[in-house]
């Protein structure tokens, strides 16, 4: 497996640690470093910014919010990044949940998966520049816009992308998703893997790669899975560090009638958990939802305790469909011990 390092996003403010991070992680021969973005700060700032102090790390998005942009701007930002990283950057697409989408972004949530479809096809139309972009007949978009001014004509991006595709790689979650970027997609950005649940993924892969128009196969497919990692040898310590990561997207990162972080981990067995956790962050008692996180539900998702449990608990890693790890909740400093220990 491949080695990357997933930044995510600000929360308050940015630390004064990330530009060293991307340095040390491409001197340290990560494959590829990752930035997010939510309804605060954007994924592709920091990532430009950042990602000029290197010079041969991958430079990926995890993920760029559909919703924020339309398909040509997003084709924009990602032709003008893959310029300026020599050809290093990976397009991460994700719909998000119709709270930020409908809530933040004042766009329509649903039909999600027909909506990634046509958006998709549409950046591939303006990076790949062989003709003025015309979709005349589009669910979600048309080019020119109908109803407009009617002086709008089909355009081809003046600038000439540095190649005809970029890779696009979708963050997904539930079956259907996973199916589907593995029809339409270079990649897939699962954000809770659980290798006990390899199969059920392979299985929801498969089923998107069994379409007659899909692009690839599980072979050249890049599954970049993040995965927290805390090395400490008090493993409950260690855990303390990612509960509260896992009881904010269980509990309170979407509606409780429209969790899918929180179905994931339903899909896990851990129904009565997530009940628990979502009831207790949604009441407020935050610090309580928090200490309902089984050191199990952290187990499956996440990399915690000493060195030697570790490289056991790898060993599960080593067999499911994952290509990339991409490491997240290391705190900066931990970035060299990591590579040391995983190499």
């Amino acid at each position: 497996m491949k080695l990357g390092f997933h930044l995510g996003y600000w929360s308050s403010a940015p630390s004064d640690d990330e530009r060293a991070a991307f340095s040390l992680a491409e001197s340290l021969g990560y494959d590829s470093v990752w930035t997010a973005e939510t309804y605060g700060s954007d994924c592709l700032t920091p990532l430009a910014w950042y990602g000029a102090s290197t010079s041969t790390v991958k430079l990926g998005t995890n993920i760029l919010q559909m919703s924020a942009r339309t398909p040509a701007a997003t084709a924009m930002a990602a032709m003008t990044l893959d310029h300026l990283s020599r050809g290093r950057f990976i397009l991460g697409l994700g719909v998000s949940g119709p709270q930020v989408v409908e809530g933040w972004y004042g766009q329509p949530y649903p039909r999600p998966l027909a909506r990634t479809i046509e958006y998709v096809e549409l950046v591939r139309k303006f990076v790949r520049r062989d003709q003025p972009v015309s979709h005349n007949d589009g669910a979600f978009y048309q080019l020119p816009l109908q109803g407009g001014s009617g002086l709008g004509k089909p355009l081809r991006s003046m600038l000439h992308p540095l190649r005809p595709e970029i890779p696009i790689y979708l963050g997904a979650e539930g079956p259907k998703n996973i199916a589907l970027a593995a029809e339409i997609a270079d990649g897939w950005l699962p954000i809770f893997y659980s290798p006990r649940m390899d199969d059920f993924y392979r299985g929801a892969l498969e089923e998107g790669f069994s379409k007659s128009g899909a692009r690839r196969s599980l072979d050249d497919f890049d599954i970049a899975a993040t995965v927290p990692i805390v090395i400490d040898d008090d493993i409950e310590k260690a855990a303390d560090v990612v509960r509260p990561n896992i009881a904010l997207y269980v509990g309170g990162m979407g509606a409780k009638e429209a969790n899918f972080h929180n179905q994931v981990f339903v899909r896990m067995g851990y129904e009565a958990e997530c009940a628990r956790i979502q009831r207790l962050y949604l009441e407020g008692r935050k610090s309580e939802a928090i200490a309902s996180v089984p050191l199990a539900m952290v187990e499956d998702v996440a990399l915690v305790g000493s060195r030697d449990k570790i490289k056991e608990d790898l060993v599960r890693w080593e067999k499911t469909a994952v290509k990339t790890l991409l490491l997240q909740g290391l705190g900066y400093s931990s970035i060299e011990a990591v590579a040391e220990l995983l190499a």
